[in-house]
């Protein structure tokens, strides 16, 4: 015959308190996975870092105002005399030509109006020459070291002659208002304008 335990009322409340508690002990240790959640802090403001790339070209600080670019242009070069020979000694030297001696002299005057040009500027001193021009000679008012002058007929042309601080003679023939030329050529060497010139030549 199976034996029944019988338990007062007190002593069945004081059991289920018990075991429920018991359960609750062993529930609370249970292993809990590790769950992608991060703590949230209090302070709920999103932080954001700034990435500032400092300039390179940044300016001194040292009191000084950055250098501004010149505006100054440089300096341009204007023409004083382009041309060639003077045509009196084409014309003369054509008058003369019908004779056999003149005509190496009047071939040389054919040649100076139409194949040779003088070219004056503030910067320099150019002698273009040849068929096409190809020939060309251009020297600057830095080197000149004097200048003469020969009048040629009755002193409606004359010869420029350039001595240059290396021993060259630049000797431009048949130039018209050939003073004038050389007076600027002494002014902008920076030469006094005392001009050397000789007694009228021939053609």
């Amino acid at each position: 015959m199976a034996s029944t335990s019988l338990l007062s009322p007190a002593a069945t409340a004081t059991t289920a308190t018990s075991i429920t508690h018991k359960s609750l002990h062993f529930s609370s240790n249970l292993p809990f996975p590790n769950l992608p959640f991060k703590p949230i802090s209090t302070n709920n403001r999103i932080s954001t870092k700034l990435h500032v790339s400092s300039p390179t070209n940044r300016p001194a600080t040292t009191g000084s105002s950055p250098s501004k670019p010149s505006s100054k242009n440089p300096k341009e070069e204007a023409i004083f005399f382009d041309g060639g020979a003077h045509y009196g000694d084409l014309l003369a030297n054509l008058l003369l030509g019908f004779t056999l001696l003149w005509l190496p002299l009047t071939l040389a005057a054919v040649s100076r109006a139409f194949f040779l040009r003088y070219r004056f500027t503030n910067l320099r001193v150019t002698v273009i020459s040849g068929l096409t021009g190809e020939d060309r000679s251009d020297f600057s008012y830095k080197v000149i070291k004097d200048v003469q002058v020969v009048p040629r007929f009755i002193g409606e042309w004359g010869d420029v002659i350039i001595t240059l601080k290396d021993g060259t003679k630049v000797d431009l023939r048949s130039v018209p208002r050939f003073r004038e030329i050389a007076k600027y050529c002494l002014s902008m060497a920076e030469k006094p304008a005392v001009l050397k010139e000789t007694g009228p030549k021939g053609f």
